[in-house]
């Protein structure tokens, strides 16, 4: 049996432990939380390092992205990254442009949604290049809250050109920054403050990360479309207490919650049997298809 560790400077409450079998392989998928400390994560990667098959980055990102896929490295990631000498490490990054690119194509076709001249509230979309491409290729009217949620000013972007050009002059800042200014970790992933409520009221989809959209998250979700990625049995509860309509993740579920794209792109690699860095966009998206990875779609209210 093989085993994937996905280690998340996220909080430990959300640590979650199942076995699956894709492809006639069984595998145990296991996500560690750290509660926002670094300095654990590294060390539990280096106390697993080759006794497990793949490693996953939870809870934070190696790579920004910016015009024409260029990307910035977010160097609080970096001893993360460096940690595992002789087991594959992976942030999702390498999955989740294509993966989540292909989600909204689905949500089009596949559940019927007419998406062009929604309004889409992206909650981030530097950390969603593909997702953004493709709302913004759907025409859809697009609010980008990289400023609202990752460092808490209000103000919208509502042109991806526009995130670009933000992108290139702030990144070389931002990508400096400690991660837990830019991002929630440990116990503040479980703080809801309802805040910015006027963004997610001027949608009809809410989109991305989902402890972003979760951090600011209103009382009122009367009909909202939820387009995102880890969710928890009790995050999808808390959704449906608020009214939203319909829940759609890039990942299927396993035993009632969705893991993050680390996890997938941790399988795809262990079930390919190349190194991370062989792997092609077309070649994530020939495997997705072969290995039967499907977006989850959950009806709420």
């Amino acid at each position: 049996m093989k085993r994937i560790v996905s280690v998340s400077i996220g909080a430990s409450s959300r640590d979650h432990r199942v076995t699956v079998n894709i492809c006639g392989q069984d595998f145990i998928i296991e996500r560690i939380g750290t509660d926002g400390d670094i300095n654990k994560a590294v060390s539990l990667i280096k106390e697993l390092d080759g006794k497990v098959d793949v490693f996953g980055m939870g809870g934070i990102d190696l790579y920004l992205y910016g015009r024409n896929g260029r990307k910035y490295v977010l160097r609080a990631a970096l001893p993360i990254a460096r940690a595992a000498i002789k087991t594959p490490i992976v942030d999702g990054s390498g999955l989740k442009n294509t993966l989540e690119r292909n989600m909204v194509k689905f949500i089009s076709q596949q559940c019927n949604i007419y998406l062009s001249n929604k309004k889409v509230l992206l909650v981030s979309g530097m950390d969603r290049f593909g997702m953004a491409q493709a709302f913004t290729d759907m025409g859809c009217s697009m609010i980008f809250g990289d400023l609202i949620f990752a460092l808490g000013i209000p103000v919208p972007i509502y042109k991806l050109k526009n995130l670009h050009r933000l992108a290139a002059v702030l990144m070389p800042v931002i990508s400096r920054m400690p991660f837990e200014i830019l991002y929630p970790t440990g116990k503040k992933q479980e703080e809801v403050v309802s805040k910015y409520s006027r963004y997610y009221n001027m949608a009809d989809i809410i989109a991305g990360d989902f402890l972003y959209i979760k951090r600011y998250l209103p009382e009122d979700l009367d009909g909202k479309i939820i387009v995102t990625n880890t969710v928890t049995l009790q995050d999808v509860q808390m959704l449906k207490n608020r009214g939203a309509k319909l829940l759609v993740t890039s990942t299927p579920e396993f035993d009632g919650r969705s893991y993050g794209t680390n996890v997938m792109e941790a399988l795809i690699v262990s079930l390919s049997g190349k190194k991370p860095e062989e792997l092609t966009a077309d070649m994530y998206m020939d495997m997705i298809s072969q290995f039967g990875i499907k977006h989850r779609v959950e009806h709420l209210n």
